[in-house]
């Protein structure tokens, strides 16, 4: 999967940074609905150290390649930004209904998954936007490769709060670092797939 499949059309030239992020988030909703369609909401059963994980894959693999410069497997480091995403926002669910243990067929429809993915994709963009204020869009300076890293960091955060049972002393909690990791992704998203079609 490369940039090209997500070319946005000429109108997409004068986007505010909302309207960027909403972009990509529907992007993203877009391969959550679909891969929902295929597998149903088997990741119900993960654990949100299980979601840490898979996020710490995606965002390792695309530090491999950026630093490699080349892939074995045929594809990009857009998807794997596209992953980090999903299982954030998995993983806010799960902090929020808990675990399943799979047993109960019903234990959320995909229009309610849907929901509730729109309803954390909100949350975020809301933080996007306080967070903007305050550094006055200081992250469009950044490399995509830092948006990596600061991930991969917030990964390693994130496992030692869990490792200490959620409990800190002055740090915030999984939840934060989920939405952060979640933000980093859609930054990088943004470079790679609204304003890089447009430089080319």
């Amino acid at each position: 999967m490369t940039t090209k499949n997500f070319t946005p059309s000429p109108s997409a030239v004068a986007m505010t940074t909302q309207e960027e992020f909403e972009r990509v988030m529907a992007i993203c909703r877009e391969t959550f609905v679909k891969k929902m369609h295929d597998y149903g909401t088997a990741w119900r059963i993960l654990r949100p150290t299980s979601l840490t994980d898979q996020i710490y894959i995606k965002a390792n693999r695309i530090r491999t390649l950026q630093m490699k410069g080349n892939a074995q497997v045929d594809e990009g480091i857009v998807p794997e930004f596209i992953g980090i995403i999903n299982y954030a926002v998995m993983a806010l669910i799960q902090l929020e209904l808990g675990v399943s243990d799979g047993t109960d067929e019903s234990d959320l429809r995909d229009a309610r998954a849907a929901e509730l993915y729109d309803k954390h994709a909100a949350e975020a963009l809301a933080l996007m936007l306080r967070k903007n204020h305050d550094y006055d869009e200081a992250w469009r300076a950044m490399r995509v490769s830092s948006y990596a890293d600061l991930i991969l960091m917030k990964v390693f955060r994130t496992k030692q709060i869990e490792d200490l049972g959620g409990k800190t002393l002055v740090s915030e909690g999984v939840a934060a670092n989920y939405m952060d990791m979640l933000n980093y992704a859609v930054f990088a998203l943004i470079k790679l797939v609204i304003e890089a079609p447009q430089q080319a």
